[in-house]
């Protein structure tokens, strides 16, 4: 008997057959619809939040670019205005001057200006500078050099005058204590707040290298083993300092209208409890160097450093004879009160007093020098006075260049024929004292040791006019012949030829005629006096007799 199957029974069947399927499909497209969405739902909501951040991003940017504006409207008034270094020193006016002189455009590296070839000379300067730069040389290499290299006197001295050297720039030597403000006046003068090439300033010993700042048609740093190795620079004697120094020279060359007429130096702060041996090259030789060479020197104090340790009172002894162009700057003023600076700048001279041993100090500059402006409640027209006054000082040594490089090599050619006389005098006394059965190094040495004895430098002093404040040191001596045996000198009578005549006479010339005739062609109407007088000059081998009736 088949199987029956009622209703109830055959239901559930039909209905899990029919709706098999649509368990199957309905959830799925539910599913599907449900990601669908939350995918719209999440893009709307990236869309919504990159907006949002974009105008965040707007609107950081614009308050940004209002704060900035802000920050420069209040470092405007801030920074310092410079318009008076550009005054003081013509350099804003100097351009247009350039271009009214036939045409001039550009400077020539003593701050000629240069105009077509036709106005100008071989040496790149209208004339008659030009000429007289080529007239100071060919003086040097007739009349002088001869002189030295026949008697060695820069193995006396050490200073080599070299063709750079004679057609060099004026050159600026900033000296003093370590954070004292050195770079950073270099950096105000300059303008060279925030540029690239700003010399580094801190209140840590921060410059530990010699820093050459000098024109060039474009910015650039050059190695000091590439500036010694360049013989058209006047700093190829440096090679003599070892390769130590020679690491810790660095030059900045930048196109700047100040760097046309000026070399700047900066110098590596001095440290009272480093010993020289501890930089590893000859500090004070180097700073020899420089001093010898300087045109104008800044020393440089601020109101916390105002103790003189052994390094400072070596630094000022080598200054000695060079006071005329020393400078005192007590820089940072704007940080005390009247009272205290007035208390500060007697500290001062009472440090320095006994290290100038002149009747006349040298001048003292007080002020505040870099880029930001001066203290409030502070002496503002002192300081910006004190300031002009400075630059007025800079540029009077910028436009005095030729004459003063004039003065320098007269000056050194009154050392040479002074030197040439001595070893004259040691030569002549040898000979005479010299007999068949003397022993000659005993005999020189007896005059070596003793030159009063045998009256060597008074000689020199009643002979010829001679200054006795310009006589060398007598012990200097002792090395010099201990170096360089007395038989390798001729007297000077015997340095004559028939063609070239005799080195005294040609110095002699030089000093007396040349270069004082070379002076007054360059500033005429202006001749200086006493120069060309052998009174004046300590020429002549004869003293003038005052009292004889001519």
């Amino acid at each position: 008997m088949p199987a029956t199957h009622t209703p109830s029974t055959q239901r559930p069947s039909l209905f899990l057959a029919l709706s098999r399927p649509l368990c199957y499909l309905i959830p799925f497209d539910f599913l599907t619809l449900v990601y669908i969405v939350s995918e719209a739902i999440r893009v709307l909501l990236a869309a919504i939040m990159k907006g949002i951040v974009s105008i965040c991003c707007f609107f950081s940017l614009l308050v940004l670019a209002l704060a900035e504006e802000e920050v420069e409207d209040v470092l405007s008034h801030i920074l310092r205005d410079r318009s008076h270094i550009d005054e003081t020193l013509r350099l804003a006016s100097e351009e247009n001057a350039a271009e009214n002189y036939h045409g001039f455009k550009y400077f020539d590296s003593w701050g000629c200006p240069i105009p077509h070839l036709k106005y100008i000379d071989s040496w790149g300067c209208p004339k008659p500078l030009g000429a007289a730069i080529q007239k100071l040389r060919k003086i040097y290499h007739s009349a002088i050099k001869p002189m030295e290299q026949a008697y060695k006197y820069n193995e006396l001295r050490a200073h080599e005058i070299s063709d750079g050297e004679i057609t060099s720039k004026p050159m600026v030597l900033f000296l003093g204590p370590w954070s004292v403000g050195k770079s950073s006046m270099i950096n105000y003068l300059l303008g060279l707040k925030d540029s690239p090439y700003q010399l580094y300033t801190g209140a840590e010993p921060t410059t530990s290298e010699f820093t050459v700042i000098m024109h060039g048609e474009k910015t650039r740093s050059i190695e000091g083993i590439v500036m010694a190795a360049d013989s058209s620079r006047s700093f190829s004697p440096l090679e003599k300092f070892g390769q130590s120094f020679l690491e810790k020279l660095i030059g900045i060359e930048m196109p700047h209208k100040l760097l046309e007429r000026v070399t700047f130096v900066d110098t590596p702060g001095i440290i009272e409890n480093r010993k020289q041996q501890e930089r590893g090259y000859p500090f004070n030789d180097v700073c020899q160097w420089f001093i010898d060479r300087a045109d104008l020197i800044f020393v440089t104090f601020d109101p916390t450093k105002l103790d003189v340790g052994l390094e400072l009172e070596m630094l000022f002894r080598q200054l000695k004879g060079r006071e005329s162009q020393i400078r005192i700057i007590l820089n940072k003023a704007d940080n005390l009160a009247t009272q205290d600076l007035m208390r500060v700048y007697g500290a001062l001279f009472w440090s320095l007093a006994p290290l100038i041993n002149v009747t006349e100090p040298p001048r003292v500059y007080v002020s505040s020098f870099w880029p930001f402006d001066y203290a409030p409640d502070t002496s503002r027209e002192l300081f910006k006075r004190e300031e002009i006054s400075l630059l007025e000082d800079l540029n009077q040594v910028i436009e005095n260049r030729m004459e003063n490089k004039i003065a320098f090599i007269r000056q050194h050619a009154i050392r040479v024929r002074i030197h040439a006389l001595l070893v004259d005098r040691y030569v002549q006394t040898f000979k005479d004292k010299m007999s068949y059965f003397s022993d000659p190094d005993l005999v020189f040495k007896e005059i070596v040791d003793d030159p009063d004895k045998f009256f060597i430098f008074k000689s020199i002093l009643a002979k010829t006019n001679v200054s006795k404040f310009d006589l060398p040191n007598r012990e200097a001596y002792q090395d010099f012949f201990g170096v360089n045996p007395i038989g390798s000198f001729k007297s000077l009578s015997a340095q004559c030829s028939y063609s070239g005549g005799c080195l005294l006479d040609k110095i002699e010339k030089a000093i007396t005629s040349e270069l004082p005739g070379l002076l007054s062609s360059i500033n005429p109407g202006k001749a200086p006096p006493g120069l060309s007088s052998c009174e004046a000059t300590g020429c002549g081998d004869k003293p003038k007799n005052r009292y004889r009736k001519n």
